[in-house]
C-alpha cells in the first residue's frame, strides 16, 4: 500500500492540464484492436459432435488452443475443442500480447519461457504458420532504489535459467530508447529476448499442430449442460458433455472459457472464483522515432508502452477498475467503450515517461473484458470436488504470455495426472473450498491483487482484503499481545509480536476507490511497511529476540491454522500405509513425520500422523478401534485433504476421515524450559521415559482435556497441544501465567520459519515441492524403503536410487552480513548449479542461511562427493559472496536437543 501511495504522489506533480488539452483525438478513437482477428462470417453450427472423446476442452482462446497442442504433444489425439462461437472469440483477440519471462518466482520463469519457446523456435517451423512473434525486447523502468533492487533479483534468478538481462543506467537507457524521459530514473534492466505476439497468430499456429495430429475443432457449438455421475463408491465423477449438436461421452472437460468460465462450472456444481473486469489499452497514431523500440515497463508508475509496429500500444492497472457485474454469455469479438475517466491516469504516466505522446493522437482504443484472481495467479487442475473437472482459467490479462507453458503442464495434469513443474502455485487447491465461493473475498483479493500487480513483490508482503475471514480462539488474546497477522488459506496466523502494542487489520477499503474512505492511522500497514525492503527489516531484531527465547528458555507458537484431520474405519492400517511414505504399522501412542507423494514419487505433503489409543480417539467424537490423526500445514491443507481423498477414491479404501481443523486449536511449546512449564501445569509425566519424541497422548493441562504430541518444528524439546476449541482461551492464559517463571514468549511465523530452516527441517512449497522427491530433499529416512510394505510412489523412489540423484538439497552459509530471500543463484567452482529454493537468517549460527537443489551442468549424478568437493558462491542482487556448504545442519546436526539434551551450548555461544 505504501508503495501504491508513493506512486500517486508522483503522479500528482505532472497530472494536472485538462485531458483535453494534452490528447489531440482521444474521444474521436473507434474501438478497435490493432491487428486482424480470426472473424469469419462463413462458420456455420455443427450438425453433430463426436459421440466420445478422451478429452473434451471447453473454450477456444488461447490457454484452450494450447492445452489442446500441447495434448497431442503426449499422444493424446481422441481430443474436442467446443468454441461457442469462434476461435478467440472470447477475451483472447483484444489481448496486448506482450511476452517477458523475468519473474520472482522460478516456476512462473518457466512457464513463461515455454511460451517464448514455442513462438521463436516451434511452431512456425512444426506448422508452417508464423505465429505472430516479434522480437523486440523488454525494458523494465526503476524509479526508485528498492525497484533497481528488485531487478537485480531478476536479473541474478534469470541467470540460472540462461534469461540474458543487463543493467542500464539512466544514460544507458537513452541511448537504446532516445524517446524516454530518464530524468527520475535510477535504472533500467533490459531483457532482449523478450517480444511481442500476435493472438491470432499464436492461436492458429497452436490449432493447425493439433489437428495435423488427429484432434477436432468444433466452433459454433455452445455447452449446454455436463454430466456427472457416481459411482457405488459415492465418487462425483464428469462422464459427459452436452452441447447444442449433441452429447459427447468423457470422463475429461478442461474449462477453457475465461471469465465466462463461473457459467461452465455452475452446469457441473462446480465453484470457479474469479471475477470479471474491463481492462483498457489504447493504440496510438504514429509516433517518429519508435520502431523497433523495446516494449517497456513502469511499474512504479503502472503503466506499460508495447511496439506496435511504428506506434504504441499503451496500458496500466489502475486503482478503480471496472467490475463487469453481469458477464454476457453470448459476448463475442465485443468491446467496452473506454472509460476516459478510469484510463486518463494512465495516459498522464506514459507522457511523462514519453513526452512524445502530449502530441500524439490516438488511433483505437481496446477496453475488453478480463478475468481476474484472488492472487493474480491462473486456476489450473482438476477440482477438489469432482473428479475429471479440469480448470484452466482466471489468467488474469497473462493468458498470452503463460499460455504456452500453461497448456503444457496442463496436458501433463490431464494425461499424467500430475504436471511437471510444481504447479502448487496455479492449482486450485491452494484456495480453500471455504472461500471459493465467497464472493466479497472474490471481489476484495481480486482487486487489491488487480491493483498491485505492478508492485514490487517483497518476501513478507501481506494483503489487506478480506482478511480476518477464519480466525481462531486464540485471536484476540494475541492481537492484544502485539501481535502482527499474516494470512494463509484464509487463516489469519501469528507473523511476529511488536512491543508498541496491537496492529488489527481493518476492513478493505479498495484503496480509497469507489467513493469508500481510505482507512486512516492504519497500524497494521505501519507494520507491514517495515517490511518492505530487501534490507534486514525494522523489527529483524524482535524476531531474532523471539527466535533466541525458543532457543534459552521457551516459546508459545498458536498453529492452530494447521489442517486437523482424522481418519479411522475398517482399512484404516491399509490406507495410512499405502498413503503415508514412514512406517506407520506402530503402537497406538506413536507419532510419525512422513510425507505423502504421487506415483511419480514426487511430494504432494510432509506431515505428521498419530496412531491413537481408542480411548484417546475419542477426543475426536467416538471410540474407534484404529485411528490416525493427522497434522498437515495450514497453508497447504486444502491441497493435503484433497489428495487423501482423491487416493481413499482411487483404492477404495473402507474408511471415513472427518476434517477437525477449526474444532481444535494448536499450540506448540518449544524449548529448554518447555518440560518445567508443562509440567506445572499438569499431572502427567513428561520425563523422556514416560514422554519420549514422537509419541503422543491425551494428558489434563489446566483443567482441560487436550491431545499432547512430543514433537518440534524448530530444532527444539517440545510438545504440541491440540486442545478443544471451547478449551483453548483457559490453556493460553494458563501457560502465560505459568510461563512467567519459565521465560516463555509469544513467537510467530517469522520466527518458526527462521527456527526451522536454521535446523534444518523442510518446509513443503518452499524447500519441499512438487518437483522434488524425498530422496533428492534429504528425507529419504521417511521411506520405508527397506521394508515390504508398499506405498504410493515407492517404485517411482526405487527406479531414482537405482539410477541416481541428478539433484540435491544442499544447505549453505554466508560471512557477509546480508540477508538472504530465497531466488540467491548457487555458483559450483564458478558455473552455475542452482539457486536458492529458501533462506532465512540463523540467529542462533549468527548468519544468513539458504537451502537450494544443487545440479550438475551435464546433468550428470549428483553424488555427496561431488557436493563436498566444490567452492561455492551465492549471488545476490547481482554481487557474488564466498559461501559454506554444509553437509549437516550447522545447528544441531546430532538432534540432541530436541531429545532434551542440552549439555552443549549455542553456536553464537561457543
Amino acid at each position: 500500500m505504501a508503495q501504491f501511495l508513493r506512486c500517486h504522489r508522483l503522479l500528482k506533480k505532472f497530472c494536472t492540464a485538462p485531458l483535453s488539452s494534452r490528447l489531440s483525438s482521444s474521444n474521436a478513437a473507434p474501438s478497435a484492436v490493432p491487428y486482424k482477428s480470426l472473424k469469419k462470417d462463413d462458420v456455420s453450427s455443427p450438425v453433430a459432435v463426436p459421440k466420445e472423446a478422451d478429452v473434451v476442452i471447453i473454450g477456444g482462446g488461447i490457454i484452450g488452443c494450447s492445452t489442446l497442442y500441447h495434448l497431442t504433444k503426449l499422444g493424446c489425439t481422441n481430443v474436442v475443442l467446443l468454441e461457442k462461437d469462434q476461435l478467440t472469440a472470447g477475451t483472447t483477440w483484444h489481448t496486448a500480447g506482450l511476452i517477458w519471462r523475468l519473474r520472482p518466482n522460478d516456476t512462473d520463469i518457466q512457464i513463461l519461457n515455454h511460451t517464448r519457446h514455442l513462438l521463436s523456435e516451434v511452431l512456425e517451423k512444426e506448422t508452417g504458420v508464423h505465429p505472430g512473434w516479434i522480437n523486440n525486447g523488454g525494458l523494465f523502468i526503476a524509479n526508485s532504489k528498492e525497484r533497481l533492487n528488485e531487478y537485480k533479483r531478476l536479473m541474478t534468478i534469470g541467470k540460472a535459467f540462461g534469461i540474458e538481462s543487463h543493467l542500464l543506467s539512466p544514460e544507458e537507457t537513452k541511448k537504446l530508447y532516445p524517446l524516454m524521459n530518464v530524468s527520475d530514473l535510477y535504472g533500467t534492466l533490459y531483457s532482449p529476448g523478450d517480444g511481442t505476439v500476435d493472438p491470432a497468430g499464436f492461436c492458429t499456429s497452436l490449432v493447425r499442430g493439433a489437428t495435423k495430429a488427429g484432434a477436432q475443432v468444433i466452433e459454433k457449438c455452445a455447452v449446454t449442460g455436463i454430466d456427472v455421475s457416481k459411482n457405488d463408491f459415492g465418487t462425483k465423477k464428469i462422464s459427459g458433455v452436452q452441447t447444442s449438436a449433441g452429447t459427447i461421452k468423457t470422463d475429461c472437460i478442461v474449462n477453457c472459457t475465461g471469465v465466462w468460465a463461473p457459467y461452465i462450472g455452475q452446469m457441473a456444481g462446480v465453484k470457479v472464483p474469479l471475477i470479471a473486469m474491463k481492462h483498457s489499452y489504447i493504440v496510438t497514431d504514429k509516433i517518429d522515432g519508435i520502431q523497433n523500440m523495446p516494449n517497456a515497463r513502469d511499474h512504479d508508475l503502472s503503466v506499460y508502452l508495447r511496439l506496435q509496429g511504428d506506434a504504441l500500444s499503451v496500458g496500466g492497472y489502475e486503482p478503480n477498475p471496472i467490475f463487469w457485474e453481469k458477464v454476457e454469455k453470448n459476448f463475442a469479438f465485443g468491446l467496452f467503450e473506454l472509460d476516459w475517466e478510469v484510463f486518463g491516469l494512465h495516459l498522464e504516466k506514459s507522457m511523462h515517461r514519453l513526452p512524445a505522446l502530449e502530441k500524439t493522437g490516438v488511433k483505437s482504443t481496446v477496453c475488453g473484458p478480463e478475468s481476474f484472481t484472488a492472487d493474480h495467479k491462473p486456476l489450473l487442475g482438476e477440482d477438489p470436488s469432482l473428479r475429471g473437472f479440469f480448470h484452466g482459467c482466471g489468467f488474469n490479462s497473462l493468458g498470452m504470455n503463460a499460455g504456452g507453458g500453461c497448456g503444457r503442464e496442463l496436458a501433463r495434469w490431464v494425461v499424467r495426472g500430475r504436471p511437471e513443474l510444481d504447479m502448487y502455485g496455479y492449482d486450485i487447491r491452494r484456495f480453500s473450498e471455504k472461500l471459493t465461493d465467497n464472493k466479497k473475498w472474490i471481489k476484495e483479493r481480486s482487486h487489491e491483487s488487480y491493483v498491485k500487480n505492478y508492485s514490487i513483490v517483497y518476501p513478507h508482503d501481506e494483503p489487506l482484503a478480506s482478511r480476518n475471514m477464519r480466525t481462531d480462539a486464540f485471536h484476540e488474546e494475541l492481537l492484544n499481545s502485539g501481535c502482527v497477522y499474516q494470512e494463509r488459506l484464509g487463516f489469519e496466523r501469528p507473523g511476529w509480536f511488536s512491543p508498541e502494542g496491537s496492529a488489527p487489520v481493518k476492513d478493505y477499503d479498495y484503496y480509497g476507490s469507489y467513493g469508500i474512505p481510505e482507512n486512516k492511522d492504519y497500524t497494521y500497514v505501519e507494520r507491514l511497511n517495515e517490511d518492505y525492503t530487501f534490507q534486514f527489516p525494522k523489527h529483524h531484531e524482535i524476531i531474532g529476540r523471539e527466535c533466541m527465547g525458543c532457543r534459552k528458555q521457551a516459546a508459545i507458537f498458536n498453529m492452530s491454522y494447521f489442517g486437523k484431520f482424522f481418519l479411522s474405519g475398517p482399512d484404516s492400517q491399509r490406507a495410512a500405509d499405502w498413503i503415508f511414505t514412514n512406517n506407520v504399522q506402530k503402537a497406538p501412542g506413536s507419532t510419525v513425520y512422513t510425507c505423502m507423494l504421487n506415483k511419480f514419487g514426487k511430494v504432494e505433503a510432509d506431515l505428521t500422523a498419530s496412531l491413537l489409543t481408542p480411548e484417546d480417539s475419542s477426543i475426536f467424537g467416538s471410540e474407534v478401534e484404529k485411528g490416525f490423526y493427522i497434522a498437515a500445514g495450514g497453508a497447504a491443507a486444502q491441497q493435503n485433504w484433497t489428495h487423501i481423498n482423491n487416493v481413499i477414491q482411487d483404492e477404495k479404501f473402507n474408511v471415513s476421515i472427518t476434517d477437525v481443523t477449526e474444532g481444535f486449536g494448536l499450540l506448540s511449546i518449544q524449548g529448554p524450559k518447555s518440560r518445567e512449564l508443562l509440567q506445572s501445569l499438569t499431572d502427567a509425566d513428561l520425563n523422556d521415559e514416560s514422554f519420549p519424541f514422537s509419541t503422543n497422548k491425551i494428558i489434563n493441562i489446566a483443567g482441560a482435556k487436550v491431545l499432547a504430541i512430543r514433537l518440534s518444528f524448530v530444532g527444539e524439546m517440545g510438545w504440541e497441544l491440540h486442545i478443544p476449541y471451547d478449551k483453548c482461551v483457559q490453556v493460553f492464559k494458563a501457560l502465560m501465567d505459568k510461563g512467567q517463571q519459565y521465560g516463555a514468549i509469544n513467537a510467530g511465523y517469522r520466527s518458526i520459519d527462521s527456527l526451522s530452516l536454521e535446523k534444518g527441517y523442510r518446509h513443503w512449497h518452499a524447500d519441499l515441492r512438487l518437483d522434488d522427491t524425498p530422496l533428492e530433499a534429504g528425507l529419504g529416512f521417511t521411506c520405508k524403503l527397506k521394508s515390504q510394505t508398499p506405498f504410493l510412489g515407492r517404485s517411482a523412489l526405487e527406479e531414482q536410487k537405482k539410477t541416481g540423484l541428478r539433484k540435491r538439497l544442499a544447505c549453505f552459509t554466508i560471512d557477509e552480513h546480508i540477508p538472504l530471500w530465497g531466488l540467491e543463484v548457487i555458483y559450483r567452482d564458478g558455473i552455475i548449479v542452482g539457486f536458492l529454493r529458501r533462506a532465512e537468517y540463523g540467529f542462533a549460527i549468527g548468519k544468513s542461511i539458504g537451502y537450494g537443489y544443487v545440479s550438475r551442468p551435464d546433468g550428470d549424478v549428483v553424488s555427496l562427493d561431488y557436493l563436498k568437493s566444490g567452492t561455492y558462491e551465492l549471488e545476490s542482487m547481482g554481487i557474488r559472496y564466498p559461501a559454506v556448504y554444509h553437509a549437516k545442519s550447522p545447528f544441531d546436526p546430532y538432534n540432541l536437543r530436541v531429545k532434551g539434551d542440552y549439555s552443549g551450548p549455542l553456536p553464537l555461544d561457543k
